[in-house]
């Protein structure tokens, strides 16, 4: 572990990757799943996780949110950054159901955002989730992030 941010009995932190960790994040992203609220999800394996770098809330020692993503370089996004830009690509921010809407998400991303500055130049991010309007709201409005792009769909 390293440095920490505690908010009440809430504590956020860098996590090393071992079983234990692994193992919560794949538990916890089988209830994600389960939820059906982002198109596409699949509850994550080993692999999805190996590799990347682990922000934990947790709450009386229970993990209740999970941030995890990795530092990559720019390509083929030069209308926001200049090729091999290094960036921090989040791969995914859960916090369960019962913690949600008490700014938790919001501090797992600023904990990520504070740790990960020192190899990043920027933050990016992809959303599938359903309810777009929230998530624009979180993103955009809570996180100061900006709009890049958008896929849409219509079924005919």
């Amino acid at each position: 572990m390293m440095t920490e941010h505690s908010r009440n009995d809430i504590r956020i932190y860098e996590a090393a990757q071992d079983e234990k960790i692994t193992d919560t994040l794949i538990r916890l992203s089988k209830d994600w799943e389960a939820e059906n609220s982002c198109y596409g999800y699949r509850a994550n394996d080993r692999t999805d996780i190996e590799g990347n770098r682990i922000f934990i809330a947790e709450e009386n020692g229970i993990v209740i949110g999970y941030l995890f993503g990795k530092v990559c370089e720019a390509e083929n996004m030069r209308s926001i950054m200049p090729e091999k830009t290094p960036f921090f690509e989040v791969e995914e921010l859960y916090v369960v159901p019962s913690h949600r809407s008490r700014g938790i998400g919001k501090e797992l991303f600023g904990f990520a955002e504070t740790r990960v500055k020192d190899t990043a130049e920027y933050i990016v991010l992809s959303t599938a989730v359903k309810n777009w309007k929230a998530i624009f709201h979180f993103y955009l409005d809570e996180l100061g992030m900006n709009f890049w792009s958008a896929r849409l769909y219509k079924k005919l």
